[in-house]
């Protein structure tokens, strides 16, 4: 017997977030080549005052179809009085980070408090996500989202960006 939990009440201002997305989008940085990728990202929740997050990525080859896997990471969202969030990520590279950040009018900035990571992993020293619904287009409900980062001696800079679907629950 598998029955949806009640969402939390601190969830609500987090809420427009849950479900199953997927999509393309592109990255780039000055370390690499400009690349292209497709992306699900799931927010779930069990009833506790948390979303339960994971998100995987696999390249687009020139033809379209799926290549190789990209990053994966897995963690949880925390909402806190005052529409403030804390996000807590885990990476299989070695790599930690928490983020700080605002809830407001359908849209999640972020900004990372702390990167902790293993000696083989890559260094990364900071970061910047931004979460939001799109316009809404022929009732269908887009999330944008941008990632930027500071790595391998490269400042805080544009890395990521992806639009995606809602794809159900």
């Amino acid at each position: 017997m598998s029955t949806e939990p009640e969402l939390h009440p601190d969830l609500e201002p987090l809420k427009f977030l849950l479900g199953r997305w997927e999509g393309a989008g592109v990255g780039d940085y000055p370390t690499i080549q400009e690349f292209r990728f497709g992306q699900e990202i799931t927010f779930g929740h069990n009833g506790k005052p948390f979303l339960i997050y994971s998100s995987r990525s696999w390249l687009i080859e020139d033809d379209g179809s799926l290549g190789r896997p990209l990053a994966t990471e897995t963690g949880y969202w925390r909402p806190q009085p005052g529409n403030k969030v804390e996000v807590t990520l885990a990476h299989p590279t070695g790599i930690i980070e928490i983020y700080l950040g605002n809830v407001a009018f359908n849209r999640v900035e972020l900004a990372t408090d702390v990167i902790a990571r293993t000696e083989t992993a890559k260094e990364v020293t900071g970061g910047k996500r931004l979460y939001g619904l799109m316009p809404e287009k022929d009732g269908k409900r887009d999330l944008g989202w941008v990632y930027e980062m500071a790595a391998v001696g490269q400042p805080l800079q544009s890395h990521l960006s992806a639009q995606l679907k809602y794809a159900g629950k």
